[in-house]
C-alpha cells in the first residue's frame, strides 16, 4: 500500500543519515510504521476511492434509517440498496444526509425522513448496501507547483519532472487533477541550460552563481558534477548553499558547468482507487498532508526502529562515546497520547 505518513528525507534528517546506502531500509521502515498506524487507529489518513459493502439490517441496530459505517467517510459518489440483486436501487443524494452534520469525517448515512427512500435488504441481509465514495480521516492538501513534463502523452508513464521540489519528498502522495500519484524515488536532471556563472573552488563558505532565469527554490537540492548542494537562500542569480550535501565530496568546478536539480520523480500511478490519466504540462499539483501529529509520530517511530535495527535490536543504540541505553518510555507515552487522539471508535452495530 503506497501511503506513507512521513517522508524518506524527514527520517534521514532526524537520524542524520547521508547518502543513499540506507534508503531501502528507511523506506521499508516507514512503510511498516505507516501500516502500523492504520491498524492501531483503525483508520487511514490519505483518502481512498473504493466501494464498501454493508449488511442490512445492521446487527443490534434499532434504527431503520441509519447506516453506520466501518470507516471514515469523506464523500459519497453512489449509494445503492439491495446491492446483491441484479437491479439494485440507487438512492439519490437528495434523499440522505451524511452525519454528523458539518463535520468531517462522517460516520453514518441517514435517510431523509421527508423522502420516500429507504435501505432495503437484498436476497439476503449480507452485503445489501454498497457505498462508493472517498474514505479516510481527512484530505488536506498543499500546492506544490506544476507538472513540467512526462505525463502529457502516456497514462502509464512512471517518471515525471515537477516545477518545484521544495515540498516534494519521497513517500509523498500527489493529487494531479483527479489522479493520486505516489513518489517512490527521485533523481537529478539538467535544468534546461542553467550553468554555473564562474568557477567554484572547494570552499564550504562559497555561494553559487548561476546564469539565466534559473527558477530554483529555497530548500531544493542541486548537483554540480558529483557534488550535491542544498539551497538555503536566493538573491537573484546567487544561491546560498550548503556544500558537499548528503554525503557528497566538496570539489572544485569550472565555470559553465551544468546545474542539475532533484526534480525527476519516479512514481506509482493511479493509486488508492483513482485512475491513471494523461496530464498536460503546467497542470497544477498538490500533495496530501496528514495531520501534524500523525506525521510527527510516524517520524518518531521510524527513527526508533531505524536505530534499533542498526544496533541489532539490542539494549543500546550507537557505539563508542555515542552509545546509550535504549529507553522507549517517551515514545511509548507519545504513542499512547497519539492513539487517544486518533483511534477510531468501533461501532457496535457493525
Amino acid at each position: 500500500m503506497a501511503n506513507w505518513y512521513c517522508s524518506r528525507e524527514a527520517v534521514k534528517r532526524a537520524v542524520g543519515v547521508q547518502g543513499s546506502d540506507h534508503d531501502l531500509m528507511v523506506d521499508r521502515i516507514i512503510e511498516g510504521v505507516s501500516r502500523q498506524i492504520d491498524r492501531a487507529t483503525r483508520r487511514f489518513f490519505i483518502p481512498k476511492t473504493e466501494t464498501r459493502l454493508f449488511r442490512w439490517p445492521q446487527e443490534q441496530s434499532t434504527r431503520a434509517d441509519y447506516l453506520w459505517l466501518d470507516q471514515d467517510l469523506l464523500a459519497v459518489t453512489t449509494l445503492k440498496s439491495e446491492a446483491q440483486n441484479s437491479s439494485p436501487t440507487t438512492i439519490s443524494s437528495s434523499d440522505y444526509f451524511l452525519e454528523p452534520n458539518n463535520a468531517l469525517p462522517y460516520n453514518r448515512i441517514e435517510i431523509d425522513a421527508s423522502s420516500t427512500a429507504s435501505f432495503q435488504a437484498g436476497d439476503t441481509p449480507q452485503r445489501s448496501i454498497s457505498v462508493l465514495g472517498r474514505w479516510g480521516f481527512s484530505e488536506d492538501t498543499k500546492s506544490v507547483g506544476t507538472v513540467i513534463s512526462g505525463l502529457s502523452s502516456d497514462a502509464t508513464a512512471t517518471s515525471m519532472v515537477c516545477s518545484d521540489a521544495e515540498l516534494v519528498d519521497v513517500g509523498g502522495t500527489l493529487l494531479i487533477e483527479s489522479e493520486q500519484v505516489f513518489i517512490s524515488d527521485r533523481s537529478f536532471a539538467a535544468l534546461d541550460s542553467i550553468l554555473t556563472d564562474g568557477a567554484l573552488t572547494a570552499n564550504q563558505a562559497e555561494s553559487v552563481t548561476v546564469d539565466g532565469s534559473h527558477g530554483i527554490a529555497v530548500r531544493e537540492t542541486i548537483r554540480v558534477e558529483s557534488e550535491e548542494m542544498f539551497v538555503t537562500g536566493i538573491s537573484g542569480n546567487v544561491l546560498a548553499v550548503i556544500r558537499a550535501y548528503n554525503g557528497t565530496t566538496l570539489s572544485a568546478h569550472n565555470t559553465n558547468t551544468a546545474v542539475h536539480i532533484n526534480r525527476t520523480l519516479t512514481i506509482e500511478r493511479g493509486i488508492n482507487g483513482t485512475t491513471a490519466a494523461t496530464h498536460a504540462n503546467s497542470t497544477t499539483m498538490s500533495v496530501y498532508e496528514p495531520p501534524f501529529e500523525v506525521v510527527n509520530y510516524a517520524i518518531a517511530e521510524s527513527v526508533a526502529r531505524y536505530q534499533q535495527e542498526r544496533s541489532g535490536w539490542g539494549r543500546v543504540i550507537g557505539a563508542g562515546e555515542t552509545q546509550q541505553a535504549y529507553t522507549p518510555t517517551a515514545l511509548t507515552r507519545e504513542g499512547d497520547s497519539f492513539l487517544a487522539r486518533y483511534r477510531r471508535t468501533r461501532m457496535a452495530v457493525i
